[in-house]
């Protein structure tokens, strides 16, 4: 027999996760699932949440995409705001893609104006009355909300 055929199976030095990393990950799901009952009993308020705040302005735009993967956020009459290929509007291209494949998905019509909100607090949202989407426009990075916001100024 050749020494590997008889090889001691040695099973502690064979695991293939570390005992001290198992115990820790079920420390840490022990501790968050805690933290959330906590936060469940005692009503605590919702941290990262947008605060409610009323609407100053609004603008229904229609985020309509070409065969170039560009896209042109076009007012109700048709005049074209802005492009996503140009001006560092790209993400206005992100967000008409989103709402573009919530839409397909659902089986709605993909050319129906989606709501530009400015509310009083400063922030951007999307609604989408079709799909009933509300995207607030928050955490993106500041060049990505300015293309919607030069569209409501």
């Amino acid at each position: 027999m050749t020494q590997a055929a008889t090889r001691i199976h040695n099973s502690k030095a064979e695991e293939m996760v570390p005992r001290a990393l198992v115990v820790a990950m079920f420390t840490l799901m022990l501790a968050s699932l805690t933290l959330v009952t906590v936060s469940r009993l005692t009503n605590a308020p919702h941290a990262g949440v947008v605060p409610d705040s009323p609407v100053v302005k609004s603008l229904d735009i229609a985020l309509i995409g070409d065969r170039s993967g560009a896209y042109a956020a076009e007012a109700t009459d048709g005049t074209v705001l802005a492009m996503s290929d140009q001006n560092k509007a790209g993400f206005i291209g992100v967000m008409g893609r989103v709402v573009e494949r919530k839409r397909v998905t659902a089986g709605l019509p993909v050319a129906d104006p989606v709501t530009l909100q400015l509310h009083e607090n400063g922030t951007l949202s999307i609604i989408d009355p079709s799909t009933g989407m509300d995207i607030a426009l928050i955490g993106y990075g500041d060049d990505n909300v300015a293309a919607f916001a030069r569209l409501i100024d």
